[in-house]
């Protein structure tokens, strides 16, 4: 048995040990290249597949190799990209791709996908397990399985660059023989506006139904456009009776979106539902370190660590934490910790300084579908009870006031109920996974001005 053939039953121990998007992320690309006096050498295609691997699954992989082969006694690992390239992704870049530098002037403009998004590059995590499974799930069956594909999450967490992965990889997997369309719900709103001013609905139906699969980025804009909804609904339904692969992103679950038509939201919620939450600490560290790799930049870890802590909302924070802290050594002549501290502390009091309370209290309103008034009024009914202590949890999280002054804010109250309605929610976030996402949905709706119906 040779090498290749060694490892390829190791590997498929290994993918019945751990869950499935772990082992496609950091084992699935890798190789044992020789085993000499008793070490075994595996190779990964970058440092941090190696790093993580080491950290991980060193004393897995090594029970289980010295399992098939006795003669192992310890594995080291090394990292050899030129190889995967190789064996792995025989598709090349054309020259003119190379000469790209802006990823927007990268995008293939038959199917407006950005081909920098792949499922490769995507980091796996407990926040985005689930969704990324079910990515895979529908790669391997277009329109058999998971048809629609809903997948929800806040701003900056991921969606746009799975969704896109998934159309990437269909078209890589079948040479282009299948017709991917991406598309924002901005476009496609503009597209039928266009349609109706210029007596072109029929244009706009081929271009959209014509196609195998379709991919509509952050669908909650379209709730409320009434032909908007209208032709959506029909293309929806169109392409489900053709087993066409339909995939959909957006900032809440189908239904929390608002003014949204029963129809639509049925329709959603027929098919397969992921959430992308916030990521855990573990996964923050992952996404800078790939992120630091892709810049062939080399932060100290102290660094690293500290930015996955102080940042938590979004990974396009972290990335801009990263550049920002990156920049600024090359400024100074080297890294240092205290005064990448300073920064941080500096970005986030900047992201939270323009708030004020009336911002905050019409996020919560807006999200629940209750006026500002019922809000900081009397009524003890459950469906404003809870907005209201949310809205008293935000003020002190996202503006730290004091409780005197939130307690009066909110309709002078005492503030010991200020008080109990912060401990109650920090209470229930840390906790619950899903009351967590909705916070996150929330913050991000402080300070957007009211969308408007189009």
């Amino acid at each position: 048995m040779n090498y290749e053939e060694l490892w390829e039953l190791v590997l498929a121990e290994l993918e019945l040990q751990i869950s499935r998007p772990n082992f496609l992320t950091w084992l699935k690309k890798s190789a044992l290249v020789e085993i000499r006096q008793g070490e075994a050498m595996i190779v990964l295609p970058n440092y941090f597949a190696k790093e993580w691997v080491e950290a991980k699954y060193n004393k897995l992989v090594f029970g289980l190799l010295r399992e098939k082969e006795p003669s192992v006694k310890k594995i080291n690992y090394a990292v050899d990209s030129g190889l995967f390239v190789k064996k792995n992704e025989p598709v090349k870049e054309s020259p003119a791709e190379k000469q790209l530098s802006f990823a927007e002037t990268r995008l293939d403009p038959e199917t407006g996908l950005n081909p920098r998004y792949t499922l490769g590059s995507f980091v796996v995590g407990s926040s985005n397990e689930l969704a990324y499974a079910a990515s895979q799930a529908v790669v391997d069956c277009v329109g058999k399985r998971y048809n629609p594909l809903f997948l929800y999450g806040g701003t900056g967490l991921g969606k746009t660059h799975l969704i896109q992965a998934i159309g990437n990889e269909i078209r890589l997997r079948h040479k282009n023989q299948i017709h991917v369309k991406y598309v924002s719900s901005e476009k496609f709103t503009n597209d039928i506006i266009w349609a109706i001013r210029n007596k072109r609905t029929e244009d706009v139906k081929k271009a959209y139904r014509n196609v195998d699969v379709l991919i509509v980025d952050d669908i909650q804009f379209i709730g409320g456009k009434e032909k908007t909804e209208e032709e959506f609904f029909h293309t929806f339904n169109a392409l489900h009776e053709n087993n066409k692969q339909i995939i959909i992103s957006s900032d809440r679950p189908p239904r929390a979106i608002p003014i949204l038509e029963e129809r639509l939201r049925s329709r959603f919620e027929g098919g397969m539902i992921a959430d992308i939450s916030q990521p855990d600490f573990e996964t923050r560290m992952a996404i800078l370190k790939v992120k630091m790799q892709e810049m062939a930049e080399t932060v100290p870890d102290e660094i690293i660590s500290l930015i996955a802590r102080l940042v938590q909302k979004n990974i396009r924070e972290l990335e801009g934490a990263l550049n920002r802290i990156i920049f600024q050594a090359k400024q100074k002549g080297g890294f240092d910790l205290g005064q990448a501290e300073k920064l941080l502390a500096e970005m986030i009091t900047r992201d939270n300084v323009n708030i004020t309370p009336t911002q905050v209290i019409k996020a919560v309103a807006s999200f629940y579908e209750i006026s500002p008034t019922d809000l900081l009024g009397r009524s003890r009914k459950k469906e404003v009870v809870e907005p209201r202590q949310i809205a008293i949890y935000l003020l002190r999280e996202m503006l730290n006031m004091s409780y005197p002054y939130i307690a009066e804010k909110m309709g002078k109250r005492d503030h010991t109920t200020a008080i109990y309605s912060y401990e109650k929610i920090s209470r229930i976030i840390e906790k619950n996974g899903v009351f967590q996402q909705k916070m996150i949905m929330i913050k991000e709706l402080v300070g957007k001005p009211d969308s408007r119906v189009v």
